[in-house]
């Protein structure tokens, strides 16, 4: 037990460590700051390890003398900086925040001095996947509890459970401004789903089709596989380039909320003119709205399907908010498209599980997801200012919104800290396979929702040291 003198400290005896911690009232120097300090150089140099627990804030603050404020504010400013973690249900844990290679950020040798991968697993900061490990949380376990209850359905309803389907519109209202009735809702299996079925009902053999340029590769090959021409579309720092577009397309799929990959927002102007080009073209807009919930110094700016509901068709999905395998998506479009997928899905068999659909209403039902949006946004700002903070001096695309930030690099630069960074146990992505064509811009893909925030700041470093080396390399004396 731990053992306390008001003037000499505490000494925190557990089965693993033994930390003496003192806090001085009369120092000049905020009570958390001091024991905060402490704490921080204690996992700087070894004495507290990774993977080892912290006491309780209420434990510590008994053993201090101290209010339960002073250790919460300590432990808050240590899990911002990343040095601690918290695992619900479980307590505060200290975080790894060794680097993927400790040879390898040292002041003095280059890189290839060592080539061996990183002990452990891999650190993952390729895009498209969220922090799956914040979801272990009561409100996630009884929502899955209580959906189990559900009763299978003989003939389920191919749009979807009606409580869920309302649950839709009144969160669509409140988190994207998006009105609509419930006739205008079908629940899918994600927004790819979504894009498969509108364009299997809406698409003919030939169809020319648009796709931003880079964008999105899944969307291009269901468009494909639909029998589809794809054309590529440009796009800009501010997204889709509406002038640029050709006529004669079916349907354009774009991202304007957060356009992937590069991140631009798509400014009501442009957005107004790319409604406008689909009603003198008879086109349908395709509005992926895949991770509008996460923004980070910017205001939200209102959905296509807001503006002009007959023309636009909007998809959104959990996979960002939640987790890929939930496979719980939606779609919302005029009647008539509602009424022929509707259609589709009856003949050809395609529906959404029953169970998950039933824990995604209940989460809406009682709130937890938008709490959970809450805590999310909160965790990832933190991990997107460690990349901005550890990657900066760079190029960097999209980092206003969203769960990636694109680093611009010259291609045989980006490819050589990919392979690089990979045999020091860092995955990356490059932007090269986001092209239809041959690529115009060149770069890496940094995803932060997937990682802790020590991974993404020790991962970051090595990309960091990386790009250095790789400026006096030949792929930049060329790019030069």
């Amino acid at each position: 037990m731990a053992t306390y003198s008001r003037n000499k400290g505490t000494t925190l005896s557990r089965d693993h460590f033994d930390l003496p911690l003192a806090v001085e009232r009369d120092a000049g120097t905020p009570l958390s700051v001091q024991l905060g300090g402490q704490l921080r150089a204690a996992m700087n140099d070894g004495r507290l390890k990774a993977g080892e627990q912290l006491p309780s804030s209420r434990a510590l603050a008994s053993a201090l003398g101290v209010s339960r404020t002073v250790v919460t504010e300590a432990y808050e400013q240590l899990y911002a900086e990343g040095w601690i973690e918290g695992r619900h249900g479980s307590g505060t844990y200290v975080a790894d925040i060794a680097p993927p290679s400790a040879q390898f950020l040292r002041a003095a040798g280059p890189v290839s001095e060592d080539r061996s991968r990183a002990a452990g697993s891999a650190i993952d900061l390729r895009p498209g996947v969220p922090w799956v490990d914040g979801l272990d949380t009561p409100a996630w376990r009884r929502a899955w509890r209580l959906a189990a209850t559900v009763t299978p359905a003989g003939r389920p309803d191919p749009r979807g459970l009606p409580g869920l389907r309302a649950a839709l519109v009144d969160y669509l209202r409140r988190s994207r401004g998006v009105a609509c009735p419930v006739d205008r809702v079908l629940v899918t299996r994600g927004a790819t789903n979504g894009l498969d079925l509108l364009g299997a009902v809406v698409l003919r053999p030939g169809d020319r089709v648009g796709v931003e340029e880079p964008g999105y590769t899944k969307a291009r090959s269901i468009l494909a596989m639909r029998g589809a021409e794809v054309v590529p579309c440009p796009v800009d720092e501010s997204g889709l380039v509406v002038d640029a577009l050709p006529d004669g397309l079916r349907i354009v799929y774009t991202t304007p909320s957060h356009q992937y990959p590069l991140g631009g927002r798509l400014p009501v102007p442009r957005r107004q003119a790319l409604l406008a080009w689909a009603r003198r073209n008879g086109a349908l807009i395709a509005e992926d709205d895949y991770d509008s919930e996460f923004r980070y110094d910017v205001a939200p700016l209102p959905a296509l399907y807001g503006l002009d509901p007959e023309v636009t068709v909007y998809l959104g999905t959990t996979s960002k908010t939640l987790a890929p395998d939930v496979g719980v998506g939606w779609l919302v479009a005029r009647p008539d498209l509602v009424e022929a997928i509707t259609d589709l899905r009856e003949r050809v068999n395609d529906r959404t599980a029953a169970v998950p659909q039933e824990a995604v209403r209940i989460l809406l039902e009682r709130g937890d997801l938008d709490r959970h949006v809450r805590r999310m946004r909160a965790e990832y700002a933190r991990r997107r200012a460690a990349v901005v903070d550890a990657l900066g001096h760079l190029p960097l695309l999209g980092d206003s919104a969203g769960l990636h930030i694109v680093v611009t690099l010259p291609r045989d630069a980006a490819a050589w800290v990919v392979e690089r960074a990979a045999e020091h146990g860092v995955l990356l992505a490059t932007l090269e396979q986001r092209f239809g064509g041959p690529p115009v811009v060149h770069g890496l893909e940094i995803g932060y929702g997937s990682a802790t925030l020590a991974q993404v700041r020790s991962g970051c470093s090595l990309v960091r040291a990386l790009v250095r080396e790789a400026r006096s390399g030949p792929a930049y004396a060329a790019a030069g």
